[in-house]
């Protein structure tokens, strides 16, 4: 999709027009301890994907504040000299990708990635749920579960979870883990063993 090379956007990602930009925040990361914690309180369960996922059925983007969706919001919120029009559109701004470090001026060149994505939710627990709080879940901006990040990194990371993909940050792995853990442990989502094995290793890079 991009015509840039990554290597040439790694370089170039830590500034724009000279200026250093911070890694967005979501709110909600534990310590690294707390998410160890959490981790090991997580029901372990076999993936097992019964063919039943849609993705209407995680209702997206609500309504967050003013004429704001949640895509906006995170664009807003991780954006840098975000300008909206009275739409809510970004008309400009920069976006720094936390799982690549490429920097953005495009807002079509950002995705809102969903930390656990959706299938996943589907598959260890979300299945149960009322499409009233799958729709908070796909809409979750008070845990680390919506992030603004490159385009086509989120595709290649499609509904993967950390035993099958990574960012290619090595340097996010710590972050990665701990924001993965907290959402499932707030939303009570199971793991693999795969998947718990991948993150105690990630969660040893902090």
């Amino acid at each position: 999709m991009k015509s840039y090379i990554l290597a040439t956007l790694l370089t170039a990602a830590a500034t724009v027009n000279g200026i250093p930009m911070p890694m967005p925040t979501p709110p909600g990361i534990p310590s690294t301890s707390s998410a160890k914690t959490q981790l090991a309180a997580l029901t372990v369960k076999a993936y097992v994907d019964d063919g039943t996922y849609d993705r209407d059925l995680f209702p997206t983007w609500n309504t967050i504040e003013g004429s704001c969706n949640t895509r906006e919001y995170v664009l807003k919120r991780d954006g840098t000299n975000v300008v909206v029009n009275s739409a809510c559109t970004a008309t400009s701004g920069s976006w720094k990708s936390p799982f690549d470090g490429a920097t953005w001026t495009q807002a079509s060149d950002v995705d809102i990635d969903h930390m656990v994505p959706l299938k996943n939710a589907w598959v260890n627990g979300a299945k149960s749920w009322t499409t009233s709080k799958r729709s908070q879940f796909a809409n979750d901006i008070s845990s680390p579960e919506l992030w603004a990040v490159t385009d086509n990194v989120n595709q290649a990371k499609g509904d993967k979870s950390p035993d099958a993909w990574k960012p290619p940050l090595t340097s996010f792995y710590c972050t990665y883990a701990k924001s993965w853990v907290q959402v499932k442990y707030k939303w009570a989502l199971s793991i693999t063993s795969a998947e718990k094995t991948a993150l105690t290793s990630m969660l040893n890079t902090c």
